[in-house]
């Protein structure tokens, strides 16, 4: 059985040397930097994976927002968490790739494409099924409510944090994460009546 996270709690100390690591780094201190880009690249790797077109791109996307950082770090003053400053930059780079993807056309040597991407997955990893069953749920889900959901539930931000990453109002992230979710729930409980009960021996 599939069980949505719901849930997710972070740790605001976390958060206070997360951004004081992304000051010490627009400084120039390169152990700084390390830190800083080791303790947001599993955030920032999740999130461009649930919002962007092509999550085979994910790890691009993820190193296209650490260059735009570490590029304008100098800017950075700390006014907000460096969470939320680099989930922004992140944002920002799925939009960028998803508007390049969509005006260049898609070339393929092979006539059937989906299987051969299908049959380049790994099928054996454990929990492999659950996760590409979450994946499909979120992507049926809206942009925006799978933006919220994934911000708040799955990265771990405070809906205000979301808000500001979003570049919209609280209650309306509040409202997409509680539509999100009973999206998911009724998907999953539609799933688990169309699965078939096992047989006994």
């Amino acid at each position: 059985m599939l069980t949505p996270v719901l849930t997710s709690t972070r740790d605001t100390s976390k958060d206070e040397s997360i951004t004081a690591w992304a000051l010490a780094a627009r400084s120039g201190d390169p152990h700084a930097v390390d830190l800083f880009v080791r303790a947001l690249h599993r955030d920032v790797r999740r999130y461009v994976t649930f919002l962007g077109a092509d999550p085979q791109s994910a790890e691009d996307l993820t190193q296209d927002t650490f260059l735009r950082a570490l590029g304008s770090l100098h800017r950075f003053e700390g006014r907000s968490s460096a969470r939320t400053w680099l989930l922004s930059i992140a944002r920002r780079a799925v939009i960028d790739s998803i508007r390049y993807s969509s005006s260049r056309p898609r070339l393929s040597d092979t006539d059937d494409w989906q299987s051969a991407a299908e049959r380049t997955q790994p099928r054996d990893l454990p929990g492999f099924d659950d996760g590409v069953a979450l994946a499909e749920l979120l992507d049926a889900l809206p942009d925006d409510r799978r933006q919220a959901f994934v911000l708040t539930q799955l990265v771990g931000l405070p809906y205000a944090e979301a808000a500001s990453v979003s570049d919209c109002p609280v209650g309306t992230v509040r409202s997409r994460v509680a539509r999100a979710r009973t999206s998911l729930i009724e998907w999953l409980d539609e799933a688990e009546r169309r699965t078939p009960a096992p047989v006994a021996a």
